[in-house]
């Protein structure tokens, strides 16, 4: 869903330009599943959420090219109950991504492994069976580097809680913040300005809602 709602903050403009409530069925063309084949693994909607539940990996992507300054703000949960994939582990997201070989970015199976030839941001939350949170950049050729990480309780999950993550692209700052706290901010001297952005899980059950993103002028 588009829309041309302007907010004036500060020096900033900001353009909503895409919301999704996922209160309907989810819609194939506007999010692309990518599932690695595993038993009892799936991506579906329900009671108002985007649920990831999957023995394996998966990557949701939303079909739409995000250009320049942008923040995307959602909220997502790790749940941990009686669910045969519930695990606590990789709140993950995929940001301003592209395919350096083919124009066609959704071309994967969701094992981790097939993403290593994108450019992208990554920050894996809660990552190595909540051991680690870390924030890489995908440099498109294999190789990617570690930004940042954390092994500190603080920055690691809490089962079934509501997180709001904010990323944000302003300029060459980029930042990853989580209920108001600025886990990563990095300056990249060859920031990605274009690309795509993805939900990135494996082995766990997730519920997703409220996304929003906004360009920023």
């Amino acid at each position: 869903m588009s829309s041309c709602y302007l907010h004036k903050a500060g020096r900033t403009t900001e353009q909503l330009i895409f919301k999704d409530e996922f209160n309907d069925i989810l819609d194939s063309k506007l999010w692309v599943a990518e599932v690695a084949p595993q038993p009892d693994s799936k991506v579906y909607i329900k009671d108002g959420q985007l649920f990831l539940d999957t023995k394996g990996g998966v990557t949701v992507w939303l079909n739409r090219e995000l250009k320049g300054n942008i923040r995307i703000e959602y909220t997502r949960r790790v749940i941990v109950d009686s669910g045969i994939n519930d695990r606590l582990s990789d709140l993950n997201t995929f940001w301003m991504a592209t395919d350096p070989k083919r124009s066609n970015l959704f071309t994967r199976n969701g094992v981790l492994e097939s993403y290593d030839s994108l450019q992208m941001y990554y920050v894996g939350m809660g990552g190595n069976t909540n051991r680690t949170t870390r924030f890489r950049k995908y440099e498109g050729n294999g190789e990617r580097t570690l930004l940042k990480e954390y092994t500190d309780t603080a920055h690691l999950l809490q089962p079934n809680k509501a997180y709001k993550i904010v990323i944000e692209i302003k300029d060459a700052a980029v930042s990853y913040i989580v209920d108001g706290v600025k886990y990563f901010v990095y300056t990249d001297p060859a920031v990605l300005t274009r690309g795509y952005f993805g939900f990135r899980s494996t082995k766990s059950r997730q519920a997703i809602d409220h996304i929003r993103i906004w360009q920023l002028h």
